[in-house]
């Protein structure tokens, strides 16, 4: 195996991992003991990262990075997407 590979079973994994949390939101409508602000790091990580594989030729890492980058894009959409709404309801 070489890094390329290693590091991108790495993003793969992250990918399935945060797909966990992005299904339990999505099916529970609701968000709790999560910030927005963590996940706007590792979102913007992970963009990042797809700029720089391809600048390491590292195009195994790239596609996990990319994978990860959606997922992650989508939790943080969900977590501020339902934090504003239970705000919204507990003001009305």
């Amino acid at each position: 195996m070489t890094p390329d590979t290693i590091n991108a079973l790495f993003e793969i994994l992250g990918f399935v991992f945060v797909g966990i949390n992005v299904r339990k939101i999505w099916h529970d409508k609701l968000v709790r003991g999560a910030h927005w602000v963590p996940m706007a790091f590792f979102t913007s990580w992970g963009y990042w990262n797809m700029y720089y594989y391809p600048s390491l030729e590292q195009w195994w890492s790239f596609w996990g990075a990319f994978a990860t980058a959606f997922t992650n894009t989508a939790y943080l959409t969900l977590l501020i997407y339902y934090t504003q709404k239970e705000s919204k309801d507990a003001n009305t």
